[in-house]
């Protein structure tokens, strides 16, 4: 599996419709693609918000890179121009564990 992160740091007064905007349109769009098969979006504190695309294989994220980024880059930095892209970066899995653990939310 390949994850490909993107860090972002959003003004206080830009949250909620951040938060909105990101869960509603991009992701879904992200994932609408077809390049990945799994997200996570989570908040860490002072408007920091870090998103987990998963693709099954680097050719995946490749094809997001070359058919897909520069568009929904385009929307994204139309609805919210002053938010800060911190870092892209990829992450290959070297080895995952799972527990049968269930959370009940």
């Amino acid at each position: 599996m390949v994850t490909y992160e993107v860090t972002t740091i959003v003004d206080p007064s830009l949250v909620e419709a951040y938060e909105r905007y990101m869960c509603e349109h991009h992701i879904p769009d992200l994932l609408g693609t077809g390049c990945f098969r799994a997200a996570t979006f989570t908040r860490g504190g002072h408007g920091r918000y870090r998103m987990w695309y998963e693709a099954a294989t680097e050719r995946d994220l490749e094809r997001y890179t070359e058919e897909h980024a520069a568009r929904l880059r385009a929307v994204f930095g139309s609805h919210f121009p002053d938010v800060t892209v911190a870092a892209r970066e990829v992450w290959h899995t070297v080895q995952r564990w799972e527990t049968g653990w269930k959370s009940d939310r």
